[in-house]
């Protein structure tokens, strides 16, 4: 690495934007940058986006990414060509699944799996449920099946066998024989990926792992290339979709780590701004240009999941931040259906052609048209430097057209009934993850990033009825701001399936010392530098006879290759969790193990949020840009103008105002108060 090398750098790239955040670690200064994306190929906008607040790339120290390349993939169903072989009679455990149906209520619902019967081969081998190898495989079937795929214009392979999480012998034997052949570094086996039982999950997980490795690799590639051919010797880290970060090599092995990757690397940083501001209950508002994703963080952490439907039938099970995603974004295209009802996506115009104000061929109208008919936007002003200037004109008439005329409305009680059914779609958003879930919303803060958020704050605080709203200093750039803080994390899991009372705790202490072990050289090898190290023990637990297990946690510690466990303390350890879930534990039922789960946390270095706050002596007055006119409820209101990161700390800021900056537009209404706390966030509450 460059000695002159000084800069951290976060980079999310959304679907309408690229958003970048600059942390010079030398000065303590900071800054962002907004560019469009540039698809299909990403990294050119990746590139644009550092050179607009960088001109020498020896200067960067480390890069983190919040990439959306293998989201789109699976949503967009344009990963690579990929082959699956299985356990003969097993070749339909994709097109399965659990028996469910795209719809709950419907008849029959239609369903292709990623990879196609014909790319689904048997061979003959068996493991049991035990771990005894009942048949064991030929490499020679293996072979002539990886043959056939090569010969079928496959990319990349994966092995999934069953009950390879209990023995993984024949599975690594079979690996083993395809990679003698395969033309490709794209080759996966499930234990290599998921030894946990459950067939499906473990298949699907393996399978859009495969899946996603050529388009994730190539794409990591080129952008790798792009940035050492400018003179970049630093090193590049992908958040995962569990909130921590990885390696470039990591992430070409386990793209499916991916998924969520913006999503939640602007979960991130949300709870770390939120709680340092002594915020630590937030519902996180993400809305970009296609989509609002919503996450809930509770004293101050944020909630993971053990898998995630991306979409319906694509199954991943890896750790993930929680996130509920809703087709709402600026970009979300309002139409009216066949029953005269109002709806607002989920087709989004993206950013090419982008919103009818853009001028770029788009004529249907999108929640951004509606926010900048309505006055919200400072059609002067438009973020990200893509265009001089918004065309209010062509949103209005694409609004009367698409909206007005069909409704029976004028042109701004239209664009007032777009935003309001936006709003409506957010608020049930938020409600899933709080109210459906046992939190009273009045307890949380609503916490609006992203491009369009801030413009919505308000609504949502009146309708789902949150305590305030917390803004952040720079919210279209959340997420990259995320990437800079977030900890690199591994995770990993092993099924045991055994009683408690049988439990060989002498196995269990080297799964777990093993795991952690693996973890601490994962870190050691990405070569950053870590505050501290965590490592995390727990054990999926249940009552025998039960289907749902309780995640338990252990407290005890990885020290010097021992991990000190014992029947007892994961018996008490099992009660109290129960206790905590379910109201009180059972009692005379045996209890049961089935998986373990490690992880290892380096904890990285966390700038100090002050160097966000307002700097110099200005006042309200000097903030000030003028008035615009802003439609609410039924009318035209004044609303002051401000530009918002001129405005001191301790400032109040009264309704109906609009609060400029280059990467978004806060609306505050006109019963709600802005005041400028410490660390430049903006606190949005009802005025008493």
């Amino acid at each position: 690495m460059s000695d002159q090398a000084k800069y951290i750098v976060g980079v999310d790239v959304g679907g309408t934007f690229t958003d970048v955040f600059f942390l010079d670690e030398q000065s303590g200064e900071c800054s962002v940058a907004k560019v469009p994306s540039t698809r299909p190929n990403q990294s050119k906008g990746f590139i644009e986006g550092i050179r607009s607040g960088v001109e020498d790339f020896s200067e960067l120290a480390t890069v983190v990414h919040g990439t959306t390349v293998g989201t789109n993939a699976l949503l967009e169903r344009k990963g690579a060509k990929t082959g699956i072989i299985t356990t003969e009679g097993f070749r339909d455990v994709l097109e399965m699944r659990r028996r469910d149906r795209p719809t709950t209520w419907g008849l029959w619902g239609q369903f292709e799996p990623i990879i196609p019967r014909n790319l689904r081969l048997e061979v003959p081998e068996r493991t049991l449920a035990d771990g005894t190898i009942y048949k064991a495989v030929n490499p020679d079937d293996v072979k002539a099946a990886a043959q056939e795929l090569i010969d079928a214009g496959a990319e990349s392979v994966c092995v999934a066998f069953m009950n390879s999480y209990a023995n993984f012998d024949n599975e690594q034997i079979a690996v083993k024989a395809v990679r003698d052949i395969w033309p490709n570094e794209h080759v996966v086996a499930s234990s290599e990926i998921l030894p946990e039982i459950r067939e499906f999950e473990r298949t699907s997980t393996t399978a859009l792992n495969a899946y996603l490795q050529p388009p994730v690799g190539n794409y990591l590639q080129r952008l790798e290339t792009a940035l050492q051919d400018d003179g970049f010797k630093g090193q590049v880290l992908i958040v995962q979709s569990n909130g921590g970060v990885m390696s470039v090599d990591v992430a070409r092995r386990l793209p499916v780590r991916t998924a969520l990757s913006g999503p939640a690397a602007g979960v991130i940083a949300s709870a770390y701004i939120a709680t340092v501001a002594g915020f630590p209950n937030v519902i996180t508002c993400d809305m970009g240009g296609t989509s609002f994703d919503v996450s809930l963080v509770a004293d101050g952490e944020s909630s993971l999941s053990a898998q995630t439907s991306i979409d319906y039938g694509m199954i991943i099970r890896t750790p993930m931040i929680e996130i509920t995603t809703i087709g709402a974004g600026g970009g979300s295209i309002a139409w009216v259906d066949r029953g005269g009802l109002l709806q607002i996506g989920p087709e989004s115009a993206g950013s090419d052609p982008g919103p009818v104000c853009y001028g770029l061929g788009n004529d249907r109208p999108t929640v951004t048209d509606a926010n900048l008919v309505l006055g919200r936007i400072n059609a002067d002003r438009p973020i990200g430097g893509k265009l001089d200037r918004l065309d209010v004109g062509a949103a209005k008439l694409a609004i009367e057209a698409h909206v007005g005329k069909p409704l029976g409305l004028e042109i701004m009680e239209a664009a007032e009934a777009i935003v309001r059914v936006a709003n409506s779609k957010m608020a049930g958003a938020i409600r899933l993850v709080s109210v459906e879930r046992g939190h009273s919303p009045n307890e949380f803060s609503a916490m609006p990033f992203g491009g369009g958020g801030a413009l919505h704050a308000g609504a949502l605080i009146k309708e789902v009825g949150l305590k305030s709203a917390l803004v952040p200093r720079y919210p279209g750039v959340t997420s990259a701001l995320g990437c800079t803080i977030a900890d690199m994390r591994h995770d990993f899991v092993q099924t045991i399936s055994c009683m408690l009372a049988d439990m060989d705790i002498a196995g269990l202490q080297n799964h777990m010392g093993e795991m952690a072990a693996e973890g601490r050289k994962l870190l050691e090898d990405a070569k950053v530098k870590f505050g501290s190290l965590d490592t995390v023990f727990e054990l999926d637990m249940s009552y025998l006879g039960q289907t749902h297990t309780v995640d338990v946690a252990l407290p005890v510690e990885f020290k010097n290759g021992v991990v000190p466990v014992s029947v007892k303390l994961i018996e008490e350890s099992f009660i109290a969790r129960y206790a905590q879930v379910y109201g009180r534990p059972l009692e005379g039922i045996p209890v049961r193990v089935l998986n373990l789960r490690v992880s290892v946390i380096g904890r990285r270095s966390k700038f100090d949020l002050q160097l966000l706050a307002p700097k110099g002596d200005n006042s309200i007055k000097d903030a000030v840009l003028g008035h615009r006119d802003v439609w609410v409820d039924g009318g035209w209101h004044q609303a002051t103008r401000y530009e918002r990161l001129v405005l001191p700390v301790d400032a109040e800021i009264f309704g109906p105002a609009l609060l400029e900056q280059p990467d978004t537009t806060i609306f505050i209404e006109p019963d709600l108060v802005g005041t400028v706390d410490s660390y430049g966030n903006l606190i949005i509450t009802r005025q008493e």
